[in-house]
């Protein structure tokens, strides 16, 4: 495929899954570290070669392939596969759990990393950039230890409630604030699905 058919298909799988997965582009620039005038500047075709860490952080945002991103078509395909499937579902995302322990140093690493150095959970569901947070202290009324806690990495666009790290007490809690103090509080982020002692 040369350049421009690439960026083409790259251009049109990027508004597929931000259309498809409920995101927008402000909460793809969030989570993957990536410029809105990155984003805009591809969506817009005014970049011919996108450099390949930029693909890299939009794939692993999605949860997609990296390669396949820029080579295959995702809406084509999932219609396909939503068609064939007896139940029309899409396939279950891999989603890598982490123990409470290992949640701050593992933040900063991407999906695609750590899917590679943990053991995987699956989630049945439309949603990206998810991670399992095994739970090895009770979070007071709420989860109790090896409660396993599916979450949408990063900043917050719903009602959901959140998980969040107090740096001073170093434990987990969960909340529906909106707002933090980031010099004491660092948001998880939104808590999809609650599995009660791992199950």
């Amino acid at each position: 495929m040369f350049k421009r058919e690439k960026t083409e298909r790259l251009k049109n799988n990027i508004k597929y899954l931000i259309k498809s997965r409920g995101e927008t582009q402000l909460s793809l620039c969030n989570a993957s570290g990536l410029t809105r005038t990155t984003i805009y500047n591809i969506l817009e075709g005014r970049v011919v070669n996108v450099q390949q860490s930029t693909i890299r952080k939009i794939s692993d945002f999605f949860g997609v392939s990296y390669k396949e991103i820029e080579t295959v078509d995702f809406e084509e395909r999932e219609i396909i596969e939503s068609s064939v499937s007896l139940q029309g579902n899409m396939n279950p995302a891999a989603v890598p759990v982490i123990k409470e322990s290992l949640l701050v140093q593992s933040l900063d690493k991407r999906i695609g990393e750590l899917v590679a150095t943990h053991p995987l959970t699956y989630f049945f569901g439309t949603a990206c950039n998810l991670i399992g947070v095994l739970l090895e202290n009770d979070i007071s009324g709420v989860n109790e230890a090896g409660d396993l806690l599916i979450v949408k990495k990063g900043l917050s666009s719903s009602g959901r409630e959140k998980l969040v790290y107090d740096k001073t007490t170093k434990t987990l809690f969960v909340t529906n604030e909106s707002y933090f103090d980031s010099d004491v509080i660092r948001l998880i982020g939104d808590i999809m699905e609650e599995r009660f002692n791992g199950r």
